[in-house]
């Protein structure tokens, strides 16, 4: 929550005992956007997406399902990267759900120069676009990169390292929806354990994702000991503003992992996006960071604690946990998970308040 002084005109006569302003306090509850009240705040307390002078870069007409995370993060991501770069960005994409549904020729919805690249090359694209500036001696324009979790943790893995480890100048971002959602739902290396997906079916004796596969992307990032690092989610707009912003005031490589929900893939409702987005932050399973140079310099607190299982239920990617047969084990596993994540990058202030589980 935060709390400001506003000064507004009162009505003639309605404060006899004031002049002609009355100051209050404003209050913000919402978590992240600031979308309520937001008119009231000085414009440099604003969201992006709250002027009508945003870039809209990612514009209507695009194809994604109802409820897509990645567009949100996606056209909130290169907002603020063009507000912080005077509108002079050049975006690379990976091939994948973004390129698919913003781009079917002959159509497009970005109005952002904006370049579709291979399923794997992101990085090594955006590095040679970023060189030919260079060379031509502008340094005044900004390159982004961009591509969901299998272009970027998987396929794209080999010339996103080599990006980082030459530190060219580019915002690589990952959208990160935990599986190949273009092609079909198969697992990435993004995919948790257990959830289900076209190629980590609920049978056997383990039943979805395996345990102990797959990368930790940021984590990765940060070994690479670049400027800046940082994971962000679509259920908190003034996060991932502010980290983008960051971002694009810094020169060499620089990486923001985005949780972008998938309403088809995780089998979530549409509508549950934000909140679903946001209950993977609360519950430890993603935790939100920055880092500089290899080292974490912040993490955002988990506000309200809530148990892994309230995550889980929504999903239709992990009803099997929850089936007659269903292992509690696996559960208990996942919350496991979630208190390491909590303990490893101190997610909890001494002040939260520990969830209570349901029925004691």
């Amino acid at each position: 929550m935060r709390e400001i002084d506003v000064e507004r005109e009162a009505k003639p006569g309605a404060f006899p005992q004031t002049d002609l302003a009355v100051r209050d306090k404003i209050r913000f509850y919402q978590v992240g956007s600031w979308a309520a009240g937001n008119r009231l705040v000085d414009e440099d307390d604003r969201s992006v997406q709250s002027s009508i002078e945003r870039q809209n870069s990612l514009t209507s007409g695009h194809r994604a399902c109802q409820g897509c995370g990645e567009a949100l993060g996606a056209r909130m991501a290169l907002d603020a990267a063009m507000d912080a770069a005077d509108g002079d960005v050049v975006a690379i994409n990976a091939t994948g759900c973004l390129e698919v549904f913003s781009s079917p020729y002959p159509e497009t919805s970005w109005t952002v120069p904006w370049m579709h690249s291979l399923f794997g090359n992101a990085a090594a694209v955006a590095s040679g676009v970023q060189a030919a500036y260079k060379a031509k001696g502008n340094t005044h324009t900004r390159v982004i990169a961009q591509g969901g979790d299998g272009g970027t943790v998987d396929i794209g893995l080999l010339t996103l390292s080599g990006m980082m480890e030459r530190n060219d100048d580019v915002l690589y971002i990952c959208y990160d929806n935990q599986a190949y959602m273009n092609t079909g739902v198969q697992r990435s290396g993004a995919t948790p354990p257990a959830a289900r997906t076209a190629t980590t079916q609920p049978v056997g004796p383990q039943p979805g994702n395996d345990w102990g596969k797959g990368k930790d992307m940021p984590l990765i990032a940060l070994a690479h000991e670049i400027p800046y690092v940082a994971t962000a989610s679509v259920s908190d707009l003034r996060d991932l503003e502010a980290k983008v912003k960051k971002a694009m005031s810094i020169h060499g490589a620089r990486y923001i992992h985005v949780l972008v929900p998938c309403p088809l893939g995780w089998g979530h409702d549409s509508k549950l996006t934000v909140k679903i987005a946001r209950m993977a932050t609360q519950t430890g399973l993603f935790p939100v960071y920055e880092g500089e140079y290899g080292e974490i310099t912040s993490v955002t607190k988990i506000r309200e604690k809530m148990p892994v299982e309230e995550y889980l239920k929504p999903q239709k990617r992990f009803a099997h946990l929850f089936k007659k047969n269903g292992d509690p084990e696996v559960i208990k596993r996942m919350q496991a998970l979630a208190d390491y994540n909590i303990r490893r990058f101190d997610l909890v202030d001494e002040n939260t308040v520990d969830f209570v589980p349901k029925g004691k």
